[in-house]
């Protein structure tokens, strides 16, 4: 219980951080409400910060904020393990795509985060971006159909593809049929600005491609999938984007 609740310290101390560097104005009172602790706790912890030397200013009487300075820790940043993941991949994809702008200094940042991994860690990673596609820019015709899948959606595929765990689905086909299904997501696929979902399919024990935008619910389930080589899901990869 300690270690844990040393954690969620450690984690707080990093967000009040960013939050104060960020936040032109933040009351003691409002951090202990976002937070779900106690103003002395708080207080505790801006105290703590100022000793690790964060240069903060707090306003004198009733109603008073404090702040971080904005130039301080230019070039610090504290990453858990999955947000770091989560950054290399995305920096990954920029990269696949070849876009020529904001591309300049991604290299620099992907050596300094994979040097900050492990071997074993490293591995892992290299074998998540490896299972991330990228293909043509999606049609006129379904970028027309296309919208933002919902946000609990996208984090129950997201876990399920790195836990490599089953996900399972309520599913809306392009004619509006739905359809509950338990899928293995084994690759992702961009046609930009569509991401798709390559998996094996429980119900046909066939591999299938399901648009994310389609996805009208999701969770990740218990049973661990076995990966399997790209070379099976190639027809899944070849996609007519009219019959989707």
């Amino acid at each position: 219980m300690a270690r844990a609740n040393t954690h969620n310290r450690l984690r707080r101390l990093e967000l009040l951080a960013v939050q104060l560097k960020q936040d032109a104005h933040c009351t003691v009172r409002d951090l202990a409400q976002q937070h779900g602790v106690s103003m002395r706790t708080i207080a505790r912890d801006l105290v703590l910060m100022r000793d690790q030397g964060m240069q903060i200013d707090a306003d004198r009487g009733r109603g008073g904020g404090v702040r971080l300075d904005r130039n301080w820790g230019v070039g610090r940043m504290n990453l858990t393990y999955a947000e770091a993941v989560d950054l290399l991949i995305s920096i990954a994809v920029a990269e696949q795509m070849k876009s020529p702008m904001l591309l300049a200094n991604l290299a620099s940042v992907r050596r300094q985060l994979v040097a900050s991994f492990s071997p074993e860690k490293r591995n892992k990673v290299n074998q998540l971006k490896s299972r991330i596609l990228i293909g043509v820019t999606a049609s006129t015709y379904v970028q027309a159909s296309a919208s933002a899948p919902p946000k609990r959606i996208v984090q129950a595929v997201h876990q399920a593809f790195v836990d490599q765990k089953v996900l399972e689905l309520r599913y809306q086909r392009e004619d509006g049929v739905i359809s509950n299904r338990q899928i293995e997501p084994q690759y992702l696929l961009l046609k930009y600005p569509i991401w798709y979902v390559v998996a094996i399919d429980r119900l046909r024990n066939e591999p299938r491609t399901f648009r994310c935008d389609r996805m009208l619910g999701a969770s990740m389930g218990e049973t661990r999938f076995k990966l399997l080589p790209k070379e099976k899901f190639q027809p899944s990869l070849v996609i007519d984007d009219s019959s989707m």
